[in-house]
């Protein structure tokens, strides 16, 4: 007897139900949510409209006690000062878990201090108590603990940052070097002629990769270069009668110090001196003039590096893989937007 005013239970859609709509069998269903790759694209697109129409969702706890996968992805997140956060690094988090999820996985936020030991105990934890698939990386050195280790005890693994010659290499990044040069070619076609790049002095490799795209390429164009660590700093260099029209920073933090630099000298960003930044965080739209600064692809970073770890999952998956590059987007604002002084546009 159903009590009056309720509803009939809803009746659950079955991999059978998802079968008979799309005229496949269930191992073809089964196929196109485990292994699509081994689907014909139309088959494929026939299943995977008949899954949406019917909004059939796999049981992921049998799968998992079938497969013995978890349908968690564990991100061994870099050190980070909690009053001082990199900003990078939470926008490549937010966009990690929804890349994740579009694919049926969690992530399971992991942190290790810093040392190599400490290290090696939160991957030997993870391993030992199978709590997920594999492993994704960001901000990954050449000679990173983390994917070292993980290569060591065999564990999948993907990484935001190029890994070092030895290593797996199954990441994505941007090239650095690109980006800057693009840079270069944008402060010379609004008749800049006198450049400067701003950044650390550290033998980061992206770092090292920007100063250099942007050298190479101001050289190319017949730009003349301003050394970027005279004495006294930025308002040296700004003061100087041979001061550079334009100045490319390595990150929009060193973008920020060259805006109060030139405050100082009472030059304003925009109209005195162009200047541009790197990574486009929050910080670039509130600056005034809004600073012009380049865009990392951090949802394409994000999928690209989900997909390469769960590739190493399938039984088919690659032996060997190279790293994947990918472009940034110059975000062009006010702070750049003008012609060089005493230039034609």
């Amino acid at each position: 007897m159903t009590t009056p005013g309720a509803h009939p239970a809803r009746r659950v859609t079955t991999i059978a139900d998802v079968a008979e709509a799309a005229e496949v069998s269930r191992q073809t269903v089964s196929n196109t949510l485990n292994a699509p790759h081994r689907v014909r694209p139309d088959t494929l697109a026939r299943v995977n409209a008949a899954i949406e129409r019917l909004g059939y969702r796999p049981d992921q706890s049998a799968r998992s006690l079938r497969t013995g996968e978890r349908r968690t992805i564990g991100y061994l997140a870099p050190v980070d000062d909690p009053f001082d956060p990199n900003p990078l690094m939470a926008g490549f988090l937010e966009a990690l878990v929804d890349a994740a999820g579009a694919v049926g996985h969690h992530v399971l936020l992991l942190r290790a201090a810093a040392g190599e030991q400490d290290v090696r105990a939160v991957i030997d934890g993870v391993v030992a108590a199978r709590q997920v698939d594999g492993l994704v990386l960001a901000d990954v050195l050449p000679d990173d603990p983390r994917a070292a280790h993980a290569a060591r005890v065999g564990i999948p693994f993907a990484a935001f940052g190029r890994t070092g010659p030895g290593l797996p290499q199954h990441w994505a990044d941007i090239d650095n070097a690109a980006a800057t040069a693009e840079v270069a070619r944008h402060l010379a076609a609004r008749g800049h002629r006198r450049v400067a790049f701003v950044g650390a002095a550290t033998a980061l490799p992206w770092l090292a990769a920007r100063r250099e795209g942007f050298h190479r390429e101001a050289a190319r164009l017949g730009l003349s270069l301003a050394p970027t660590a005279p004495a006294g700093g930025l308002r040296a260099l700004l003061r100087d009668p041979d001061r550079p029209t334009a100045l490319a920073a390595d990150n929009d933090l060193a973008a920020l110090d060259i805006y109060e630099a030139a405050r100082a000298e009472g030059l304003q960003v925009g109209r005195d001196l162009a200047v541009t930044g790197f990574h486009d965080t929050p910080l670039a739209r509130h600056l005034h003039p809004p600073l012009t600064s380049l865009r990392l692809p951090l949802r394409t970073i994000a999928t690209t590096v989900v997909a390469r770890l769960l590739a190493q999952l399938r039984p088919d998956g690659p032996a060997g893989a190279e790293g994947v590059e990918l472009p940034a987007e110059l975000v062009v604002r006010e702070s750049s937007a003008g012609a060089a002084p005493g230039s034609r546009g």
